[in-house]
């Protein structure tokens, strides 16, 4: 199960719209490995400027990883984490997380950042089972 949904936020799902807020209180809840590691990103990103900020530290452990991948591989999570942070995600090697200004001038360093050649010279064989 990605998200630890109460029982308050699942009857507002099934009566119709969700409250994003009340959303990504959930995911914040939910996946606080991830939530974190987005939230430091994005505060440096503020202090150190530049084109976007990244981790390249492998999670401390499997759960966090699955937070990880859990927050990135739905588009609906990935969504509301951009929209509230106001930045967008990217994602290699199961650990690799970065945060862009929504600026159009970082969106060459965007398409570097994930495109399949990027992807490729970022692997290793420690990184095989991620």
């Amino acid at each position: 199960m990605s998200l630890d949904v109460s029982p308050a936020l699942l009857e507002q799902a099934e009566r119709g719209e969700v409250d994003e807020a009340d959303f990504v209180d959930c995911v914040r809840t939910s996946l606080p490995y991830a939530w974190e590691m987005i939230s430091s990103l994005v505060a440096q990103l503020k202090v150190d400027g530049g084109d976007f900020a990244d981790n390249q530290t492998p999670p401390p452990d499997e759960q966090a990883r699955g937070q990880l991948l859990r927050a990135l591989a739905s588009d609906a999570i990935r969504g509301a984490l951009q929209r509230h942070f106001g930045v967008r995600l990217a994602f290699q090697n199961c650990h690799r997380l970065a945060v862009f200004p929504q600026d159009p001038s970082v969106d060459g360093t965007l398409a570097r950042f994930t495109s399949a050649r990027n992807q490729l010279l970022n692997q290793s064989p420690e990184l095989r089972d991620c």
